[in-house]
């Protein structure tokens, strides 16, 4: 019975650690791993609760302050008799009970610009985790393919390997039959030799690229981590778009855009608050409280308890008004640096602007230049590959030297590996062009 639980349990845990092995990592599910598991989008998180928790606290700021407070003493000594108002030599308890409420009226703006603040700076709280998580997501998106790409070209360098390796074992055989010379051997060695060298630098360039990967992902580095590398069908026939028209979509609903106006309008509230200083503030404020004597060693009877809670009790309500006079120009700095933070602000919101609109504009022509590159190319590879089979043709027949073949065979690699790129680009580009126009990058 234990023998056969064991086999089951094996057999369960091997099958889960093939299937792990086994999994395509697509470029969606990279990035929602990478977002899910990401620290930097957890401190964006924790900084949206914080921003939320002030605005529950500027809220609060309008309702009544309310404090209770009780007092309790022992007197030893020459004291005063509350009943008699002469010194005597007595021991006594003392015991009081006050309860006081004060509520703001004016404040010069300064509670309802604190509340406007902590509104915008929820917001941007709330913008602050997308903007986090699409930032690490165009990362994620730039390292996948970039894995993609050199996945192809180690594979195109793989196969130029074995046919290397198949031109070396004809040209052996040729030679043997005195129809290849030894120079034109050593040429093809060389060849080997090179093309080996280019598949190792190329495994090289992968792992480091996926290595790269995984650090965005913030992925266990000692576990596999298989990607998909199907190239999605190209579309060249896409519809003319207008730059301007997705900077416009751009700037109102992207999150970079967000937070330079969220940025704007959170100086604005405080320059607000600071000027809310200059003016009197008027509040109002009631209390209650009640008094308890007793003579620890006096033969007097004293009051109960009861009796002197309600009869010893005194209210009082009141306004009070606080005019600033001077505060040693403290208040008129704070007010000029939040004027020019909002003045930097404003410029930073600016160039923010200006640098999303190159960056749409520039995405939008990259696209369309990708387009046709990747069009062209896919003619010049057919065109290289069919040029590469002749030669090859050639040089069995002895038409054509170990140079004339080894330089067909490189430009054939250069342009598959290019017109992979290419591709990529183009697909890349696409993705970017639709995220500024508000198509999300992951599924939230």
């Amino acid at each position: 019975m234990k023998k056969i639980l064991f086999t089951f349990i094996l057999a369960v845990f091997l099958s889960s650690l093939l299937k792990a092995q086994e999994r395509q990592w697509t470029m969606e599910a990279c990035m929602q791993y990478a977002v899910e598991y990401s620290p930097a989008v957890k401190q964006k998180e924790y900084q949206e609760d914080t921003y939320k928790a002030e605005y529950a606290s500027a809220i609060g700021n309008f309702f009544p302050s309310l404090e209770g407070s009780v007092g309790a003493e022992y007197n030893f000594g020459r004291g005063i008799d509350p009943e008699t108002n002469m010194y005597t030599n007595t021991t006594s308890f003392y015991n009081s009970y006050r309860l006081n409420a004060n509520m703001p009226l004016f404040s010069g703006g300064q509670l309802v610009n604190t509340w406007r603040l902590s509104k915008v700076n929820r917001q941007m709280g709330m913008n602050d985790i997308q903007k986090a998580k699409d930032d690490l997501a165009l990362k994620v998106m730039v390292a996948f393919v970039d894995v993609v790409y050199y996945q192809g070209t180690k594979r195109y360098a793989g196969e130029k390997l074995e046919e290397s390796k198949a031109t070396l074992y004809k040209s052996e055989r040729m030679n043997e039959l005195g129809l290849k010379s030894k120079a034109d051997l050593a040429l093809v060695e060389a060849q080997v030799a090179e093309d080996d060298y280019n598949l190792t630098r190329q495994e090289n360039l992968y792992n480091q690229a996926v290595a790269n990967l995984k650090d965005l992902m913030n992925y266990p580095q000692q576990d596999v981590l298989a990607v998909d590398t199907t190239v999605a069908t190209i579309d060249y026939l896409l519809p003319a778009e207008s730059v301007a028209d997705i900077y416009t979509q751009a700037s109102e609903a992207n999150p970079t855009a967000l937070q330079a106006e969220y940025q704007v309008q959170a100086a604005k509230m405080n320059h607000l608050i600071q000027k809310g200083r200059f003016f009197p503030t008027i509040s109002l404020y009631a209390g209650v409280n009640t008094t308890y004597f007793e003579q620890l060693n006096s033969d007097r009877e004293t009051t109960p308890f009861k009796d002197q809670f309600k009869n010893n009790r005194g209210e009082w309500v009141g306004v009070s008004l606080s005019i600033p006079l001077f505060s040693r120009l403290n208040r008129l700095t704070d007010a000029r640096r939040a004027k020019n933070n909002l003045r930097i602000a404003a410029e930073q919101q600016t160039e923010v602007l200006r640098q999303l609109q190159t960056a749409i504009e520039k995405a939008v022509l990259d696209r369309e230049g990708y387009a046709k590159e990747t069009f062209q190319m896919e003619k010049k590879q057919a065109a290289d590959a069919i040029a590469y089979q002749q030669t090859l043709r050639k040089y069995e027949e002895g038409l054509m030297s170990p140079i004339d073949l080894q330089t067909s065979a490189n430009v054939l690699l250069m342009s598959r590996a290019n017109l992979l790129q290419r591709k990529l680009l183009y697909l890349l580009k696409c993705k970017e062009v639709d995220y500024y126009k508000g198509v999300p990058l992951i599924d939230n």
